[in-house]
């Protein structure tokens, strides 16, 4: 019995590792769809792009991408962040994205 567990102690750990993984990057996409969310209420309202860049990135990560677009009947927020495990910074980034829409307030400067 001692031998079987010994054998299987590594693929268990590889298997906990990806599941934990697997955790963070959902966390991050919640966290994206909120922060998108967020984003395209506040430029819908009128707030400067810059400001909702700079709020989606502080409710995301620090290097998150924002794409935000605004015409004068929609506005929208693209928001995309690269997870990777804090364990093993040699593995290959996921890329987690979310998007939001919301309709344009009247008389928002473009």
């Amino acid at each position: 019995m001692t031998a079987e567990t010994a054998a299987m102690l590594p693929a268990l750990m590889v298997v906990l590792a990806a599941a934990l993984w697997a955790v963070q990057a959902v966390g991050v996409q919640l966290e994206c769809v909120d922060a998108a969310r967020a984003a395209a209420r506040a430029a819908a309202r009128g707030e400067p792009l810059d400001q909702v860049r700079d709020v989606a990135r502080a409710s995301t990560a620090p290097d998150a991408e924002v794409a935000v677009s605004r015409d004068p009947e929609l506005t929208k927020v693209q928001i995309t962040v690269e997870v990777r495990p804090s364990w093993g910074h040699s593995l290959p980034a996921v890329r987690v994205s979310a998007a939001a829409t919301a309709d344009t307030e009247p008389d928002v400067p473009q």
